[in-house]
C-alpha cells in the first residue's frame, strides 16, 4: 500500500497509516468486542503521525527526541491493539496483518531515529 517513493517520506507514511487505519476500522463490524479496541487504535494509530509533525517543529533537540519517542510508543500500543482485533473482528485479517507489518517498521524506524539523536549528543 505504501509505493517505493513515499517510503521513505515519514510524514507522508505515518499519514498513510492513519489513513489505512481508519479505513480498516471503518470495515470492522462493532460489536461488544471490537468497539473499545478500534477507539483504542485510532487514538494510538493516528497518534503516530500527529507526533512526528510535532517532532518536525521541535523547539529543541530533547523535545525531538521526546516526540519521537513517543511515535515509537504509539507505533507500538497500535502492534498491540491490532492484534487484539485479529481475535475480535471476524474478517480483514489481510489489512489487519499488513497493518501490523507497518506499525513494526515504523516503530523500528523511530527506535533508529531516537537513538541515533540521543549518541549525537
Amino acid at each position: 500500500m505504501t509505493n517505493i517513493s513515499n517510503k521513505y517520506d515519514l510524514e507522508e507514511r505515518t499519514a498513510k497509516f492513519g489513513e489505512d487505519i481508519i479505513k480498516l476500522c471503518k470495515s470492522i463490524k462493532i460489536t461488544i468486542y471490537t468497539e473499545p479496541i478500534i477507539k483504542q487504535i485510532l487514538r494510538s494509530a493516528t497518534s503516530v503521525g500527529a507526533n512526528y509533525m510535532e517532532a518536525n517543529g521541535a523547539s529543541s533537540k530533547k523535545d525531538f527526541c521526546n516526540k519521537i519517542y513517543i511515535c515509537k510508543k504509539e507505533a507500538q500500543e497500535t502492534k498491540h491493539w491490532l492484534r487484539m482485533l485479529l481475535t475480535a473482528a471476524d474478517g480483514g485479517a489481510d489489512g489487519i496483518k499488513y497493518l501490523l507489518d507497518e506499525a513494526q517498521q515504523l516503530s523500528m524506524i523511530f527506535h533508529k531515529i531516537a537513538t541515533s539523536s540521543k549518541s549525537q549528543n
